[in-house]
C-alpha cells in the first residue's frame, strides 16, 4: 500500500480517550435517551404544542450525534468558527442551550400529561395518550439531565482554562 494510502486510513481513527470518558458516556446517553424520545413521541398521536417537543429532540439528538462523530473521529479542526480552540466553548454552549429547551419541553410534556389524566382508568375504552405522553415525560426529563451534567462538565473545564473536551 503506498505511503499515501496508508496517512489517508490512519486519519480516520476512533478517539478511544473520549469514548471511555465522562463526557464521551453522557454523549451516548444523550443521543440514546433523544432517540427514544422522539420516538415515543411520533409514535402516537400527537397535537399543538408537541410539535415544539418534537422538534426539540430531533434537533438536539442530530447535532448531539452531530458533535459525538466528530469528537470521536477527531475532526472537530475541520468545523468552521466552531472547531479548534472553540470546542469546548461550542459544546459547552450546545449543551445548555439543549438543557434550557428540554426543561422547557419537560413543562409541556408535564402539561400534556396532567391534561391527559382522566383517561387512565380502567373504565375508559377510548383511545388515550397518557401512557405516551407519561412516558415522553420522563425521557425528556432524562435527557434534560443529562444535558445539566455535559454543560456543568463543559463549565467546569472552560472556567479551568481547559481547552478540550477531554483530558489528554
Amino acid at each position: 500500500m503506498p505511503p499515501e494510502q496508508q496517512r489517508q486510513r490512519s486519519s480516520l481513527r476512533v478517539n478511544r480517550v473520549f469514548l471511555k470518558s465522562f463526557i464521551g458516556v453522557l454523549r451516548l446517553l444523550q443521543i440514546l435517551l433523544g432517540a427514544v424520545l422522539w420516538a415515543t413521541i411520533a409514535a402516537n398521536k400527537y397535537e399543538g404544542s408537541v410539535h415544539f417537543v418534537l422538534f426539540v429532540s430531533v434537533f438536539f439528538w442530530l447535532l448531539t450525534l452531530a458533535l459525538y462523530v466528530l469528537t470521536l473521529l477527531d475532526k472537530q479542526d475541520l468545523v468552521p468558527l466552531l472547531g479548534g480552540d472553540r470546542w469546548l466553548l461550542s459544546n459547552t454552549v450546545h449543551d445548555l442551550l439543549a438543557t434550557v429547551l428540554y426543561f422547557a419541553a419537560l413543562g409541556i410534556m408535564i402539561y400534556k400529561t396532567q391534561k391527559n389524566s382522566f383517561c387512565n382508568l380502567e373504565q375508559y375504552r377510548h383511545h388515550c395518550l397518557y401512557k405516551a405522553y407519561l412516558s415522553a415525560t420522563v425521557f425528556s426529563g432524562l435527557c434534560a439531565a443529562t444535558y445539566v451534567l455535559s454543560g456543568i462538565y463543559g463549565s467546569y473545564r472552560k472556567c479551568r482554562g481547559k481547552q478540550t473536551l477531554v483530558a489528554t
